[in-house]
């Protein structure tokens, strides 16, 4: 299997096959290359359906340059914790930013948000952030700012009163609760209309259905995120409960 960047060459190849509407596994075997190798270099070019592959290499190689500019001269950068792969981790921050931005983060709080997630404390100052995103001090701020005021992050202050930004590994939770009332409220406001619209009508016959549906959704993601909660404090050498399946299947 070959190794190192993607080649011109493939990322043409890459854009043939989204063109052909060929899932990433069968663009992967043809290239004889991992499926999140494809998985990577499309989601964090613009998805799918705006894959550009010359504008994917020249980001590629932007990228890149910015990072050899960055490296430290005369000396090679500090080993990656855990022997991992500094490349590889760099890949996937990015592809992780890219999902953030897909769900509305705009790019900066995106990348501090997955710079945060991928870090093994799960806090990191601001002078570490700084350093690992070789962004200004004022942008660190800014995107912590706009994070703490959407409940993403919090701050808090370490043995030596440096001021950390962290994660709360039940953000998740909260976020689907947050996410199940909206859709309830929703259905709320569906089912308001079959009064306004009459009862016995084809409008209001399809606003109760949404309504019903929307209900449906709404308690099932409820129920699902108390059953599955504790999975998000598991611990390294714990195991996942047997109640609670270890994969969701990909709809």
């Amino acid at each position: 299997m070959p190794g190192g960047r993607l080649t011109q060459q493939e990322r043409q190849q890459i854009g043939l096959g989204l063109a052909d509407g060929l899932a990433y596994a069968e663009i992967a075997r043809r290239l004889d290359r991992p499926t999140s190798t494809i998985t990577r270099e499309v989601m964090r070019n613009g998805g799918p359906t705006a894959y550009r592959p010359d504008l994917a290499h020249r980001a590629t190689e932007r990228r890149a340059h910015r990072r050899r500019q960055a490296e430290p001269r005369g000396s090679e950068a500090p080993p990656q914790a855990y022997g991992r792969d500094a490349e590889a981790v760099r890949e996937y921050e990015e592809t992780f930013t890219t999902v953030f931005m897909r769900q509305g983060l705009p790019k900066m709080m995106s990348r501090v948000l997955a710079c945060l997630f991928t870090s093994d404390a799960g806090s990191l100052t601001a002078s570490e952030l700084v350093q690992r995103l070789q962004v200004s001090p004022a942008s660190i701020s800014k995107a912590i700012a706009f994070l703490e005021s959407q409940d993403l992050v919090r701050r808090e202050r370490d043995e030596n009163r440096r001021e950390r930004y962290s994660v709360d590994d039940d953000v998740w939770y909260q976020s689907m609760v947050a996410s199940a009332r909206g859709t309830f409220q929703l259905a709320e406001t569906a089912r308001q209309g079959v009064g306004i619209l009459g009862p016995d009508t084809p409008a209001a016959a399809r606003l109760e259905n949404i309504a019903r549906f929307l209900d449906f959704v709404s308690e099932s993601l409820i129920r699902a995120a108390d059953q599955a909660r504790e999975v998000l404090h598991t611990k390294p050498e714990s195991t996942v409960p047997e109640s609670v399946p270890e994969s969701v299947p990909e709809s």
